[in-house]
C-alpha cells in the first residue's frame, strides 16, 4: 500500500469537497457535510504525509504547533476583531482539534504508546496482530523528537522487550529483546546464547507449530532465562546467522562472524537486540546495535488482538 499516494489524494480531495460543500446552505449554523468531510480528508491526508516524511511523533508535534498557534490567535486577536460573528470553519476546526491533539501528544510522548506486532520475530510470546502497550518513561523521561533523556528513571535491562527506532530507517519502530547492554559481549554459537562468558540458562520445551501465510512452520521451543525474565524462544535446524545478510553497520569491527555463529562487544551507549523467534528475526546480528537515542520504551502488555481475544491482558515476559 502506497501511503504517499493515499495522503496526496486525501489532501487534494479536501479542498475540492470544501469548495463543493460551500455552495450548500448551512443548517443550524453547522457546515454542510461535504465541508466537514473536506476538512477531515485534508487533515488525515496531511497527517499521513507527515508520518511518511518524518514520524508519528513529529507529525503530532507539527499538528500541535499549528493548531496551537491558531487557538492562541483566535483567543487573543481574531475573537476581538469578529465580535459576535461566528469564526471561520478553519479556525473552528483548528480550535477544536488543539486540546485533543495536545492530549494525545503528551500521553504518547511521556506515558504510554500503542504498538502493533507486524511479524513473527517475537514468537511465541508475541504474535502477529497483537496490540501492545509501551511504557515511555521506563527508560527515562525524554524530550519528544530529540529523544534525549532529561530525567533518568531506569535503563534497559537484559531480557527486557523493547520497542525502538530501526537504525537503518528511524521512522520505523521495531520490537526485540534486549540481549546485550553497553560493555557486554554477546556470543551465539551452536544455538547457545552466551553473555559475558556465561551461558544463558536454557531448557527444551517441546515443539511448536504456527501458521505463516499458507505454510505451517515447525520449531523446537526452549525456555530461556535472562536477567529477571523467563520466556520461550523458537529454533529451526538452520545456521545461526545468514552471513550473506550481515550488513556493514556502525561498530561492525566489534563483531566476529563465522560458520558457527558470532560474537559482538556492545559499544557504550548501544544495545544488542534479538528476536525470540531466533531463525526468523532480522535483528542486531544483521543490522547492528541500537543507540540509546533510538529507544521508544519497554513493552509490557497485550491489550488487544482481533483474531485471538484470549490474548487480551497478556503480560509481556
Amino acid at each position: 500500500m502506497n501511503w504517499y499516494v493515499i495522503g496526496v489524494i486525501l489532501l487534494i480531495l479536501g479542498p475540492v469537497l470544501i469548495g463543493l460543500g460551500a455552495k450548500h446552505e448551512r443548517k443550524n449554523n453547522e457546515p454542510p457535510q461535504l465541508v466537514q468531510y473536506g476538512f477531515l480528508s485534508a487533515i488525515v491526508g496531511a497527517f499521513i504525509l507527515l508520518v511518511q516524511l518524518f514520524s508519528i511523533a513529529a507529525a503530532l508535534l507539527i499538528f500541535v504547533l499549528v493548531t496551537g498557534v491558531v487557538w492562541v490567535l483566535d483567543k487573543f486577536v481574531l475573537a476581538k476583531k469578529r465580535g459576535e460573528a461566528r469564526p471561520s470553519d478553519w479556525v473552528e476546526y483548528a480550535r477544536g482539534f488543539f486540546p485533543v491533539i495536545l492530549a494525545v501528544f503528551l500521553l504518547r510522548s511521556f506515558l504510554v504508546e500503542p504498538y502493533q506486532i507486524p511479524s513473527s520475530s517475537m514468537r511465541p510470546g508475541l504474535v502477529v496482530g497483537d496490540f501492545i502497550l509501551v511504557n515511555k518513561f521506563a527508560y527515562g523521561i525524554r524530550v519528544p523528537i530529540l529523544n534525549n533523556v532529561v530525567i533518568p528513571v531506569g535503563k534497559p535491562q537484559p531480557g527486557d522487550v523493547m520497542v525502538f527506532n530501526y537504525p537503518e530507517k528511524p521512522s520505523i519502530d521495531y520490537i526485540k529483546r534486549v540481549i546485550g547492554t553497553p560493555g557486554d559481549t554477546v556470543e551465539y554459537r551452536g544455538k547457545k546464547l552466551t553473555v559475558n562468558g556465561q551461558p544463558v540458562p536454557t531448557q527444551a520445551a517441546g515443539q511448536l507449530q504456527y501458521a505463516e501465510g499458507v505454510y505451517l512452520i515447525d520449531n523446537q521451543q526452549f525456555t530461556e532465562k535472562l536477567g529477571e525474565h523467563v520466556y520461550n524462544t523458537l529454533q529451526m535446524d538452520v545456521p545461526e546467522v545468514n552471513l550473506a545478510e550481515v550488513r556493514d553497520f556502525p561498530f561492525r569491527e566489534n563483531c566476529r562472524y563465522d560458520d558457527e555463529g558470532f560474537s559482538c562487544k556492545v559499544p557504550e551507549g548501544y544495545f544488542f537486540m534479538m528476536g525470540d523467534n531466533r531463525d526468523h528475526s532480522a535483528d542486531s546480528r544483521y543490522w547492528g546495535f541500537v543507540p540509546d537515542k533510538y529507544i521508544v520504551g519497554k513493552a509490557f502488555l497485550v491489550w488487544f488482538n482481533f483474531k485471538q481475544l484470549g490474548r487480551i491482558g497478556t503480560k509481556i515476559q
